[in-house]
């Protein structure tokens, strides 16, 4: 640990330089005289509370001397001077610079020795906590977290308010030297998965985690490439985050993000959302149970579809208006390909639209686009009816990535399909579990499959029905 100096002089020197307050306007150094004795102080311009640091200069400037000639000064300083919620002491020179980097202000005193002062009184530029736009609900709680770090720990404990509510500091990230909590339940949560978290987060060592949660996912989980399966869930609401924390979940926060991640994660976790618990049992679950099914079903509907046009002689009677009526010039595989792009073209176009043309993209990309491709020949209208149902299927849950992850599946299953018949479907359906059972995450002692793999029977249950859990 490097210690600040004794001499006043040769530290308002140091940190001048090291803060390089010659070259940052947005750095202040403020010299304060205090009778016989001077102050001077360090922060950042814009987070810093300005009516706060008004009101504690203005007590500083009022006082006769620094205790000078005391052995404790800077002890006696903090005591009995320093009127707010948040004050250290320390000797530190690492810390003392991190800390105005992060929004605090450092005050030396010409009569304090080696230590300094910590006034933790700043605030970060933040947006409401609005409810969040990729997580919405019809009835309940319309807050959602945001991307200061002591905001979204506030939310938390406004619901639980508990002492075993637990919420460990650390900073992760050598030059961003980003905010992580890692918040739990004492007593329920997981002591193993505490204990490889903990581990992990002194382990790490990335540059910058410039990306919030992902780049934090990135740093704790080795990725492998050829598995679509997300990792770790997330959520951007304080009522689903402290439900899962009274389940036993362990949540990471990470600063500049309004995502908090979930641990340990498994496949199910994904098919549940909010509004399943707002509405009336009997709805909830029927919600759930459709979400599931129809989620599985955009698996396996164009690759199954394509199955029937391979080997028309076994399709029932009653399933041959499945079959195409109308020849394409275009093969019905390429129009698969075709309408996969075209659907993720359509996506990344709305992402770019403004808010008020939205919904002239929208009557483009979804009328008349389709219309004339059908006219053209590029596609049939099947084509486009099985696209159409692939797409609106993957937004009946929350999390992208697991959608994408689909789509990739059921590209491969139709290309394995196309090229081996019968047997490629059967091979693209096994490689699902597969993938599944080998993905890697911060699982606790359970895999991704859990509690399919290992079973258990109760919390299998809990998962489609709205069942008394046992205390």
């Amino acid at each position: 640990m490097e210690r600040i100096s004794r001499n006043y002089g040769e530290n308002v020197a140091h940190f001048r330089e090291r803060l390089r307050v010659a070259e940052n306007f947005d750095v202040v150094e403020r010299h304060l005289s205090v009778g016989e004795d001077e102050l001077t102080l360090f922060y950042i311009d814009g987070f810093i509370k300005d009516g706060v640091m008004l009101r504690l200069m203005q007590n500083f400037c009022s006082m006769k001397g620094l205790y000078r000639g005391e052995k404790d000064a800077c002890r006696r300083f903090a005591d009995s001077n320093v009127p707010y919620v948040e004050v250290e002491r320390t000797s530190d020179a690492a810390h003392l610079t991190m800390m105005v980097m992060s929004g605090a202000a450092m005050v030396l005193g010409s009569t304090f020795g080696d230590e300094a002062i910590v006034i933790d009184a700043r605030t970060y530029p933040a947006r409401t906590t609005q409810e969040p736009e990729n997580d919405r609900v019809m009835q309940g709680a319309r807050d959602g977290f945001v991307e200061t770090l002591i905001f979204n720990t506030a939310l938390i404990r406004r619901r639980i308010r508990d002492p075993h509510l637990t919420m460990e500091y650390t900073t992760v990230g050598g030059e961003s030297q980003t905010d992580v909590v890692l918040c739990y339940m004492q007593g329920r949560a997981d002591e193993k998965l505490l204990s490889r978290l903990r581990k992990k987060l002194k382990e790490i060592a990335p540059t910058h985690i410039t990306l919030g949660t992902e780049s934090l996912t990135e740093a704790l989980i080795r990725r492998r490439w050829y598995n679509p399966f997300p990792k770790v869930r997330t959520t951007e609401r304080p009522d689903t985050a402290a439900a899962e924390l009274l389940e036993g979940r362990v949540l990471l926060l990470c600063d500049t993000s309004p995502q908090v991640m979930i641990l340990p994660t498994s496949i199910f976790d994904f098919m549940q959302e909010t509004d399943d618990y707002y509405f009336p049992p009997l709805t909830g679950c029927y919600l759930r149970l459709v979400r599931h099914g129809v989620f599985f079903l955009s698996l396996i509907i164009t690759p199954l579809w394509y199955l029937f046009i391979l080997y028309p002689d076994y399709v029932p009677a009653s399933l041959l208006f499945l079959l195409p009526k109308e020849t394409t010039a275009v093969p019905i595989l390429l129009q698969l390909y075709l309408a996969e792009m075209a659907i993720d073209g359509l996506k990344l176009a709305s992402m770019n639209t403004p808010n008020m043309l939205a919904g002239s993209l929208s009557i483009i990309g979804g009328l008349i686009l389709s219309d004339f491709a059908v006219e053209v020949g590029w596609l049939s209208p099947e084509v486009i009816l099985y696209m159409a149902f692939a797409a609106i299927a993957s937004f009946t849950q929350q999390n992208h990535e697991l959608g994408y992850a689909f789509k990739f599946l059921r590209v491969i299953i139709l290309t394995l399909t196309a090229i081996f018949g019968i047997w490629g479907f059967a091979v693209g359906l096994a490689l699902v579990p597969i993938l599944l059972a080998t993905n890697k995450t911060l699982d606790g002692g359970h895999g991704y499959l859990y509690p399919l793999i290992p079973w258990n029977g109760k919390a299998m249950a809990r998962l489609f029905f709205r069942l008394k859990k046992e205390k």
